[in-house]
């Protein structure tokens, strides 16, 4: 049993979003921001909003807000803030990179993408093969969602130049085990192209311990706004060629791949949100959820079938299940009713989703991060039982 300290009406307390009547289990597409966020954007719009580079007092605050949020990301991501790159949304950033590797690529190259992947870090590359003549390979997953590595080891070639994964599903909240991954890419000479958009906000994230090449999250994940971050190597961002304008400056590193005028007002949020998750602690997070996860893994009624892993262990308290005699949207149609906000559908884990029989419709999704409490557990489970 944890002894982590952790008041969870404290923290609820410092989110207006949390003051209503709904159970907001919705988390897996996109967390409620704390005051200290709002407050953030907005103040950076009252008191220092305006481009980059100017003479003025408005201007050198928006400089120092953007040091500051590189900082700030390199401390998020374990990696140097010239590693890091902002972006409007993970997609966007995903298909701007995929881009941008794909100067280097020759038709008949090898790219791997798994069946526990979002479709942000599957299409990108289905994309860049249409166009190059790629071949793009799908490392299957076993009946219990846990990703089938032998699987990846017997597809990888002398060929494939990049395997892109996820941390954590966000259909089923399966973890993976990344640094087995990236050992098996790392020896194949290819290089690790991480998701971590579902594991962000559940514990913390080392680029360097992981190993990975190539990170992208996503803050509104992580109780800030809806932004894109990426993390880059520095020596693979030195030698590709990015795609921007030329007048735009070259250093810092990866801030060669930040197209155009970036939401400055988003960098304060997304600098609040870090500091808001640094006030909680990863171990306090982690417990709590852990906790959380078990009590709703419990108390599953018999009429309801999970699919993913029945314990808490391998996994974040993500949960899909399915209800019988009701499609999943009927299900979050009658909780909506009583105040519960859950998701249905593929969640875009297209992959996945064929691979459990559960396409076209999907399943029901529930999200559960460390600002829920065991009564709202409680009150969902009774809901299922009473549908």
């Amino acid at each position: 049993m944890s002894t982590v300290a952790f008041d969870v009406e404290a923290v609820r307390a410092r989110f207006s979003a949390l003051q209503s009547p709904t159970a907001l289990f919705d988390a897996s597409a996109g967390t409620q921001c704390p005051d200290s966020v709002i407050d953030a954007i907005a103040g950076y719009l009252r008191e220092s909003n305006a481009n980059l580079g100017g003479a003025f007092a408005h201007s050198t605050r928006s400089d120092a807000l953007f040091e500051l949020a590189h900082i700030t990301a390199g401390s998020f991501l374990g990696c140097r803030p010239e590693e890091t790159i902002f972006g409007q949304n993970m997609t966007t950033l995903n298909f701007m990179l995929s881009r941008t590797i794909g100067r280097t690529l020759a038709a008949g190259d090898e790219i791997l993408v798994t069946r526990l992947d979002h479709d942000g870090n599957v299409s990108p590359w289905l994309e860049l093969a249409h166009d190059l003549d790629l071949k793009v390979g799908f490392v299957d997953v076993h009946d219990d969602t846990t990703l089938d590595t032998q699987d990846l080891e017997w597809q990888l070639t002398d060929r494939t130049r990049v395997v892109a994964f996820p941390l954590a599903s966000n259909a089923v909240g399966t973890t993976t085990d990344v640094r087995r991954i990236v050992e098996l890419v790392h020896d194949a000479g290819a290089l690790a192209w991480a998701d971590a958009v579902h594991y962000a906000p559940h514990g913390p994230i080392d680029v360097a311990e992981l190993g990975v090449d190539v990170l992208l999250c996503s803050p509104y994940k992580f109780f800030g706004p809806h932004l894109g971050l990426a993390y880059g190597r520095a020596d693979l961002l030195e030698s590709w060629r990015p795609y921007k304008v030329r007048p735009a400056p070259d250093e810092p590193l990866g801030s060669r791949f930040e197209t155009g005028t970036l939401a400055h007002e988003l960098l304060a949020g997304f600098v609040a949100a870090v500091e808001y998750v640094d006030s909680i602690g990863w171990p306090a997070i982690k417990a709590h959820e852990r906790a959380l996860g078990e009590r709703f893994l419990a108390g599953l009624p018999e009429r309801c079938t999970l699919h993913g892993l029945p314990t808490m262990d391998g996994r974040v308290a993500t949960f899909a299940f399915t209800v019988a005699g009701l499609a999943p949207r009927a299900v979050a149609e009658r909780l909506a009713e009583r105040e519960i906000a859950v998701w249905d559908g593929d969640y875009y884990a297209v992959e996945v989703m064929r691979r459990l029989g559960l396409a076209p419709d999907g399943a029901v999704r529930a999200g559960v991060v460390h600002y829920h409490t065991a009564a709202e557990v409680d009150r969902l489970l009774s809901a299922l039982a009473e549908l």
